[in-house]
């Protein structure tokens, strides 16, 4: 089973142009986020995009390479101080929100009433020996997210990979170019297109989920939007 975040992800918006006859996606106008996120998913380290989908949804072996790390005797076969969470649980690049994991759980801290808050284990107070009851919590100040947002703020310069003032198109097997009126006239010649009021626009929402869906499509198919976001696929025409 694939894992879920436990916050909500932030969403992005792309239009696609459908033949409805077909049933596929011809091309998807979408832009600077899309585009990021979907460039980021070459940087995503295969125990991560294992982890997120589940083991039985990767294809290939990278799953029973995981498989095999998590049944590792780690005390028998492992060298003193190696990182086996580097491999089971590599962090997702800070490009891709759309895809984070949760974090390690914070450390729980106990005070005492009206004390100063002590970072120590004991259960009662050093300073007034009263009972330290009640829990606190505290986050690392390197954990991840605000500290990146605060360089991108403090160097003035935008995340990610591509110009913001672009839309792009984006074919079903996911290739990138900048759009132009002359680039999608030429896509539609490409597909063979001649029935013009078979086409539609479909403005969609990608989130957690799709953004998912997204990468294991990627991972199989040469048809990744029709595969993910057309419910019924149709059956192609023969060539």
């Amino acid at each position: 089973m694939a894992t879920t975040t436990g916050r909500t992800s932030p969403a992005m918006s792309m239009k696609l142009l459908v033949d409805a006859k077909a049933g596929r996606v011809l091309f998807a106008e979408a832009g600077k986020d899309v585009v990021d996120f979907l460039f980021s998913l070459l940087a995503l380290p295969v125990g991560t995009a294992v982890r997120l989908l589940g083991r039985r949804s990767v294809p290939g072996s990278a799953s029973d390479l995981y498989a095999s790390v998590q049944r590792l005797d780690a005390a028998a076969y492992l060298l003193p101080g190696a990182d086996i969470g580097a491999l089971l649980r590599p962090a997702v690049p800070s490009s891709i929100p759309l895809l984070c994991l949760p974090g390690p759980q914070p450390r729980p801290r106990l005070r005492p009433p009206r004390a100063q808050l002590r970072d120590g284990r004991e259960r009662s107070c050093p300073t007034c020996a009263k009972p330290m009851t009640k829990k606190m919590y505290w986050a690392r100040s390197d954990s991840g997210g605000s500290g990146q947002a605060a360089v991108s703020a403090a160097t003035g310069r935008a995340k990610g990979f591509v110009q913001g003032v672009v839309t792009y198109t984006v074919t079903d097997n996911l290739t990138v170019t900048p759009m132009s009126a002359i680039s999608s006239i030429s896509l539609l010649n490409t597909f063979l297109v001649r029935d013009l009021s078979a086409l539609q626009e479909k403005i969609l929402r990608i989130g957690y989920k799709e953004g998912l869906a997204i990468l294991k499509a990627s991972l199989q198919s040469k048809t990744v939007l029709t595969d993910v976001f057309l419910a019924h696929k149709a059956p192609r025409p023969a060539a």
